[in-house]
């Protein structure tokens, strides 16, 4: 059952009127450069959770911990924000998921301003962060001071610290935290709207394989002069290696890759086009909806090149050269497969009769939302609420591996993708930033969320 229309004028009003303080919320945390990458001071993700756990109980949360558990290896995960605040008796349970670490910066001179120091242009605020994902923090934070004590379901905020890096102790920490992270809705408050005006719900993510692969021809180097002509040096061979992975036309010719075409979105060319920013005259790859091919087949990039760099240059052939590869896998694919698919092509197709070696990496699910569940019907009338037109359903070309932990930590849990980026954002690139229009939309589209399922009944 969802909750009649909530009093929608209320609720805007409520939002305006605290937007002003969430917008500086905002802007204190980017200026905590919470890089989760190791070579970064770790100290400010700490100083980013504590910021964090300092709002969440200044928004009336009951229960606020910063918490961590123990890697694989042993050594701790980066702190995270668990906060809660108990509905009325037999309400359901949300939780609302976030992260506080971010990309490294990248050059500085890439950016217009300080990647650490907010400012606002043309109605976006721009810093590292400030979409990616402290916006969504600052979502959840929003709809829990707008509804204040009308709020009716209990609410579990989960703010993690490690989601750029991997989220490496994510399961371990589901697994230990269970009792106080269960809930019958999660709502993910990272992704991206279709445009600024247009939200969006995303319904399906693609999955990920990581590898790098290794081309071998000699022992070691040897001198271009004598020796060059019958040898073809690595990175030759490697670049060979790398062309068999497409075809004529662009589609990713691995052998055993799950493709559908079924997007069911039209995403005009000119659009996307000026959203990638693709220079006048690149021919875009692939066959099929263009929606297809970004959200329902996968994708193979190469990542990173290990070669010698121009400035070391010398008159000798290579006699190794390495690559990293990344696979976006459709939803439905299974990892493995895909890894040993790659992997098998990759081995096949050694050029000229070169030592091809693979290591393998990262591997993520995929992730199919069904799209008629009570919660995802909910969502859909919030955000038209709160934008003024339905959101479209989408697809992400990117990866979020831990839902598939979610899900397997709360198989009966109805998962909700949401978030405040647009085409415009830059996530992860220089002068990333808000459309701080579309913050507001998202903080009264969550609060009005809150508000139509306060009246469902728990469930399990």
């Amino acid at each position: 059952m969802v909750s009649p229309t909530p009093d929608l004028a209320h609720l805007r009003a409520r939002t305006a009127a605290e937007f002003p303080r969430l917008r500086a919320d905002l802007e204190d945390l980017v200026r905590i450069p919470s890089v989760s990458a190791a070579a970064f001071d770790r100290e400010h993700v700490e100083a980013s959770a504590r910021a964090v756990a300092e709002l969440l109980r200044g928004a009336g949360m009951e229960s606020v911990d910063v918490l961590r558990v123990d890697g694989a290896d042993g050594v701790p995960g980066a702190p995270a924000v668990v906060a809660h605040r108990a509905g009325p008796e037999g309400s359901p349970r949300v939780l609302l998921y976030a992260h506080h670490d971010v990309q490294p910066p990248g050059p500085s001179s890439s950016w217009g301003s300080d990647p650490f120091e907010p400012v606002e242009r043309d109605g976006r605020l721009y810093g590292r962060g400030a979409a990616d994902d402290k916006a969504g923090v600052v979502a959840h934070l929003g709809a829990l001071r707008v509804l204040g004590e009308e709020l009716g379901v209990g609410v579990t905020v989960f703010v993690e610290g490690e989601e750029e890096i991997g989220s490496p102790t994510f399961a371990q920490f589901l697994a230990t935290y269970a009792d106080r992270l269960a809930a019958g809705v999660i709502v993910v408050a990272d992704s991206s709207n279709w445009k600024v005006g247009v939200p969006a719900l995303t319904t399906s993510l693609r999955g990920l394989v990581d590898l790098v692969v290794r081309v071998e021809v000699l022992e070691h180097d040897v001198h271009s002069g004598m020796f060059g002509g019958p040898i073809l040096d690595a990175p030759t061979l490697l670049a060979r290696l790398i062309a068999t992975l497409h075809d004529d036309a662009g589609d990713v010719a691995v052998a055993g890759l799950v493709s559908e075409d079924s997007a069911g979105v039209d995403y005009p060319e000119a659009e996307f086009r000026a959203d990638a920013a693709v220079l006048d005259g690149v021919r875009l790859a692939g066959t099929g909806a263009l929606a297809s091919r970004l959200w329902r087949r996968p994708a193979l990039s190469v990542i990173g090149i290990d070669a010698r760099s121009i400035a070391e240059a010398s008159n000798t052939i290579a006699a190794r050269a390495s690559a990293r590869l990344s696979l976006r896998i459709a939803p439905g694919q299974d990892p493995l497969a895909a890894e040993q698919a790659l992997t098998r092509h990759l081995l096949d197709h050694a050029p000229f009769g070169a030592r091809v070696v693979v290591e393998p990496g990262e591997r993520g699910q995929s992730f199919a939302a069904p799209a008629d569940s009570p919660a995802m019907v909910a969502a859909r009338a919030a955000m038209a609420d709160a934008w003024g037109t339905p959101p479209v359903d989408v697809g992400l070309g990117g990866s979020i591996p831990f839902i598939a932990d979610l899900l397997e930590q709360f198989p009966d849990a109805e998962i909700l993708v949401t978030g405040v980026e647009d085409p415009d954002s830059r996530a992860h690139g220089a002068d990333e930033s808000v459309h701080l229009g579309e913050l507001e939309r998202a903080v009264l589209a969550e609060a009005a969320l809150l508000a139509r399922l306060g009246a469902r009944p728990a469930r399990g």
